[in-house]
């Protein structure tokens, strides 16, 4: 979780983009319900949208510093003392309001795409190249050890007699990353690719310049990887709260249901153990999958159903749904040829909600199945990783074929 949330303990990106998220999705939640009239078309209503969604972030930002300080997370309150614990969240602020500012400069049109899901690739592939060519010597009982899966399998080779059990050592050894693990990822990014491929392309024409004509197209993941991040806001916002409470109120049985967490690794990172925030977390292989089965089936079920009803929803509240593209065809005075102006809206409610609902789901699988295979950097993280790096590819696209007239991927 901490991956996908660019997050690192015990340094300034502590919080990572977990208050960036989590104030986007209330804010955008709030308005697509109505609860807060915004007009979008409005320059002022959007400037003033996105001010309140920064301000929102910053006081999230010192909520969970504050929260972290207090529960314990850098040690006794007691002995830490005011002054400490006022400096600890102040760097956490300022950490925060930089993250802001880097999104907002990427916004602003100094950049390219979205800040926060360049902040996401960007965590996870280096994970990815970390784990796979880290030069940190671990002893693991069986003697030293390279953490990075690539300098293993080397290592392994060179200084083992038995090559064999040094090749199965290589790819299947235990908390550390290996080979499989490598392959695993590889495979995951391959058929992610893949299926970005997936789409259906409505054509369109215009009512104004005679033979002008285009295409619409709608992916099979129409909201990209919306779903997946809204998925991981939500269950990293309830590790967070759980860890908090759980620290400070653990020996309560009440308390126990929600979380109950263990540190672990040289690190000392918190890993829960039992309670609800234990099912929401993935299974670290198949095997785990097969020691706990209802682990694995309240996992799947909760990813599928929520990666669907996100991307269902998120259509409606962002403006991307039948009945906002069909307004903007009509603005622009476009038509789908063979189909009266009265039908678009019913033509595009084919395609449009299920390629959504299927998209999230897909999503999901694609999720949990990488998660079973122990890919590197989480399923969530390879999807959320893979997307971004495509959408950087079609931006790049789109800004190539306006000046020089060609794509250069």
């Amino acid at each position: 979780m901490r991956v996908v949330m660019a997050s690192n303990r015990g340094t300034l990106m502590e919080l990572g983009i977990s208050p960036i998220v989590t104030s986007s999705l209330v804010m955008q939640l709030l308005a697509g319900s109505k609860i807060i009239q915004v007009d979008q078309s409005s320059k002022e209503d959007r400037n003033l949208f996105n001010g309140a969604q920064k301000l929102f972030g910053m006081l999230i930002t010192v909520g969970q510093g504050t929260a972290y300080v207090l529960s314990g997370m850098y040690g006794d309150p007691r002995e830490l003392g005011i002054t400490n614990g006022f400096l600890i969240i102040l760097q956490l602020m300022f950490a925060g309001i930089i993250v802001i500012i880097l999104d907002e400069l990427l916004q602003k049109g100094y950049g390219l795409g979205s800040g926060i899901s360049l902040f996401i690739a960007t965590n996870i592939c280096e994970n990815i190249v970390w784990k796979s060519l880290s030069p940190t010597t671990v002893n693991s009982g069986r003697g030293v050890e390279f953490e990075g899966a690539i300098i293993a399998l080397f290592h392994l080779l060179i200084t083992r007699t038995d090559k064999v059990r040094a090749l199965r050592e290589a790819f299947y050894r235990s908390n550390l990353p290996n080979v499989t693990n490598l392959l695993a990822t590889v495979a995951v990014f391959l058929v992610v690719v893949f299926f970005q491929g997936f789409r259906v392309e409505l054509p369109v024409r215009s009512q104004q310049v005679h033979g002008q004509q285009g295409t619409y197209p709608i992916k099979l993941f129409y909201t990209s990887n919306i779903p997946i991040i809204l998925q991981t806001a939500m269950v990293s916002n309830l590790y967070f709260m759980s860890q908090v409470v759980y620290r400070r109120y653990g020996e309560y049985p009440f308390v126990s249901l929600f979380g109950q967490w263990e540190s672990m690794g040289a690190q000392g990172q918190s890993v829960p153990v039992g309670g609800l925030a234990y099912y929401l977390s993935p299974p670290t292989s198949l095997w785990s999958v097969v020691q706990d089965p209802i682990h694995g089936f309240i996992y799947i079920a909760f990813v599928l159903t929520t990666c669907a009803v996100f991307s269902k929803t998120w259509i409606e509240v962002s403006g991307t749904s039948a009945k906002d593209v069909a307004k903007e065809l009509r603005e622009k005075k476009m038509y789908l040829p063979g189909h009266r102006d009265t039908s678009l809206l019913h033509h595009l409610n084919r395609y449009i909600p299920t390629a959504a609902a299927l998209g999230g789901l897909c999503i999901g699988v694609l999720s949990v199945t990488a998660d079973f295979m122990g890919a590197i950097g989480s399923g969530t993280g390879i999807l959320l990783a893979v997307s971004t790096i495509n959408q950087y590819i079609e931006i790049f696209n789109k800004e190539t074929r306006k000046e020089f007239g060609a794509d250069w991927f």
